[in-house]
């Protein structure tokens, strides 16, 4: 893969140990099999595109809360200040609405004592938004407050949005190099095989099913009934309920089922065990519901209908029908999950994609997004993102864990 440059670099690195641009990661490593695409390994390089004492760097947040997103600011600003001595760092508030100064939202100057301690805390210290920005007129405030470098730390549409801001400063002749670190809780970034946040969130649901779990046991016919975050992908509810053991049915975006099928098997295991916890992602049993993928958010996704109110109500129906005693216990911790800080494994992912990001951006990459494939760092053209999807493989080792986990059958239908 060719990565975007905004020209030769001209300034040489004080780094003690850089990365050769000749280096590729292929996109698959089986033995045998065709290597697909191969990607620049990202690094500290030799030669820089900037000079650190003329050069301003801004970073936004977008998107819903995530685990690590204060640890990713606060490593992108001590990478930027102390390892390559740029001098001025700002955080533009609010999310893409902060570069459109009609907002008026005023940009904050980020040191030391504004990151220290943040990556103790959840959430993100410069706020965040969903939806787009006037390209132009936050291309026009970044030329006014002599950007050079602007880190991008959002999803998909966040992404897609940098790009946009790299073409418009092109076209303008600023050279703007637009970094992008992924962030997504549902680990359905192509070509990153885990994004910072996951595993905080897999922690933090598989206790949510432990206390679903708890309920259950504890009454006569008792059903938890857990609601986990993953809109197109189940590798949240996969991984906790993996994590947890205790949960006896998982429902995914990728796996469709039959309600009819599915309460049939629910029934089966109340009148054997009295009890039952199910674990469903966001995004599962989407077709029952009818819902109206035309239907956009503020992010441009597509509106969920609410999988978990729905199969509450029909479970609560279903036993009444039977006459079958039943107490439902119901759990929808998605707020809870996405705010929590970033556990040790995540604090040093983000830690790594940060550094790795102010590495690319200060070498005069641009246009894209850090990647991670086999334990490597890597550059992603941001175009690519928009052509490949990561969804979890339903013949994969991820599923044949929670079928063997939860005992249910491979399919509900």
């Amino acid at each position: 893969m060719q990565t975007p440059t905004l020209g030769e670099p001209r300034f040489v690195s004080t780094k003690s140990h850089t990365i050769s641009e000749d280096i590729r990661i292929p996109e698959y490593i089986e033995a045998g099999s065709e290597p697909g695409l191969q990607f620049e390994l990202a690094g500290a390089r030799e030669k820089l595109f900037f000079d650190s004492k003329q050069t301003r760097a801004a970073i936004v947040t977008c998107g819903g809360l995530c685990p690590g997103l204060n640890n990713v600011i606060r490593s992108l600003f001590l990478e930027l200040h102390y390892g390559y001595g740029v001098t001025e760092v700002l955080g533009f508030r609010g999310g893409y609405r902060g570069l459109d100064p009609a907002n008026g939202v005023e940009p904050v100057k980020i040191t030391p004592q504004y990151v220290d301690g943040i990556h103790q805390k959840g959430g993100t210290i410069l706020g965040s938004s969903r939806g787009p920005v006037d390209i132009g007129c936050a291309v026009e405030n970044l030329i006014a407050l002599g950007v050079n470098i602007l880190f991008t730390v959002g999803g998909d549409g966040t992404q897609r949005g940098g790009n946009d801001l790299f073409q418009e400063a092109r076209r303008r002749g600023h050279a703007l190099s637009v970094v992008g670190v992924p962030k997504t809780i549902d680990n359905d970034v192509s070509f990153v095989s885990r994004t910072f946040g996951f595993f905080t969130a897999v922690e933090e649901a598989a206790r949510v099913l432990d206390c679903a779990h708890t309920e259950a046991r504890s009454v006569p016919g008792g059903i938890g009934l857990v609601k986990l975050m993953g809109r197109h992908a189940g590798f949240i509810t996969a991984g906790a309920v993996v994590a947890n053991q205790d949960v006896n049915f998982a429902l995914i975006p990728e796996v469709p089922f039959k309600l009819d099928v599915f309460l049939a098997a629910l029934k089966k295991r109340m009148e054997t065990k009295s009890h039952a916890v199910i674990a469903v992602a966001e995004g599962a049993g989407q077709d029952l519901l009818g819902a109206d993928a035309s239907t956009r958010d503020a992010s441009g996704n597509a509106k969920l209908a609410d999988i978990g109110l729905y199969l509450k109500e029909k479970i609560v129906a279903f036993f009444k029908s039977e006459g079958i005693p039943a107490v439902m216990r119901y759990f929808d911790p998605s707020y809870q999950v996405r705010s929590r800080p970033a556990n040790c494994e995540d604090a040093l992912l983000c830690d790594l994609f940060a550094r790795h990001a102010v590495h690319a951006a200060m070498a005069g990459k641009t246009g894209v997004v850090i990647g991670f494939l086999h334990e490597r760092f890597i550059h992603v053209p941001i175009e690519l993102l928009a052509t490949h999807t990561k969804r979890l493989d339903p013949a994969s080792g991820w599923w044949r864990s929670v079928l063997a986990t939860t005992g249910q059958p491979e399919r509900f239908f």
